[in-house]
């Protein structure tokens, strides 16, 4: 049974920094690409960041440019996002994903189940 499980977030003041982890269990995890999405209320869930298990990645927003990394640690079947001189807006519910296969593509690509339970993230200024 796949499980992916999301730890990390909470409140951070404008600038700070904030590490997110998601680990998954029950696949071969270099079979698959990884992402992280969010949603901030109101709007619609957008991706952020996708890496391959080979380290290639995707930004699919230009808001966390410069600001946001993505890694991963396949001995550790984790994925992270190392949140740095956040903003407000970067308040929402973080979501971990796991891909159909080792390409970053868009949420339809994702495994239906196999998102994270999420967490929130708020940013104060």
């Amino acid at each position: 049974q796949v499980k992916v499980m999301q730890s990390g977030g909470g409140q951070v003041q404008a600038g700070g920094s904030l590490r997110l982890s998601c680990t998954t269990f029950g696949v071969t995890y270099i079979d698959y690409a990884m992402g992280w999405f969010r949603q901030a209320p109101g709007k619609e869930r957008e991706g952020v960041l996708c890496i391959t298990s080979q380290g290639r990645i995707t930004e699919y927003t230009d808001s966390v440019k410069g600001r946001f990394t993505i890694s991963r640690d396949n001995a550790k079947n984790t994925l992270y996002l190392q949140m740095n001189n956040t903003e407000p807006g970067d308040t929402a519910m973080y979501y971990c994903a796991m891909f159909l296969d080792d390409y970053c593509r868009g949420a339809e690509a994702v495994r239906a189940p196999d998102w994270g339970q999420g967490t929130q993230v708020t940013g104060f200024s």
